[in-house]
C-alpha cells in the first residue's frame, strides 16, 4: 500500500527555490545538502522535495508536463499569502468541479496550484 507522495523538482538553482518555498510559501525546510543537492520542503502534511539534476537523465531546464496540486482548509489565507509575490497562472476562482483554487508558477516555473473543497 502506498502512504504518500513526494515529487522531486529538479532545479540549477537549489539554494534560491529552497528560498522561495521557505519566504514566500512559508514551507520549512526539513533538511539541505547542498553538497549532494538536494532539500526537502515541508508545509503541514505536503512535501516537495527539490535536487540538482543528476547524471541519470539529460537536463536542459525546468520542466514538467503537470502541475503539483496543493490541499489547503484555507485557500483564501494561501491566495492572500503569495498573490502579490509570484507569477500567477490564474487567480483565485471557485469551479464547477467543487473545487476553491489558485495557480501560481514556482521561480523554476512549475506550476503549483492550491485548492479547498467547496459545497457544490
Amino acid at each position: 500500500m502506498l502512504k504518500k507522495v513526494s515529487p522531486i523538482l529538479w532545479t540549477e538553482q537549489l539554494e534560491e527555490t529552497v528560498e522561495f518555498y521557505s519566504h514566500i510559501l512559508l514551507f520549512e525546510c526539513d533538511a539541505l545538502d547542498l553538497k549532494e543537492g538536494w532539500a526537502k520542503m515541508r508545509k503541514g502534511e505536503a512535501v516537495i522535495m527539490l535536487g540538482l539534476p543528476n547524471d541519470h537523465l539529460p537536463f536542459k531546464k525546468p520542466h514538467f508536463t503537470g502541475s503539483i496540486y496543493l490541499y489547503t482548509n484555507n485557500v483564501v489565507s494561501e491566495w492572500d499569502l503569495v498573490k502579490d509575490l509570484v507569477n500567477v497562472c490564474y487567480p483565485l476562482e471557485k469551479f464547477s468541479y467543487g473545487m476553491w483554487e489558485f495557480g501560481i508558477f514556482d521561480n523554476n516555473g512549475y506550476l503549483l496550484q492550491f485548492g479547498q473543497a467547496i459545497d457544490i
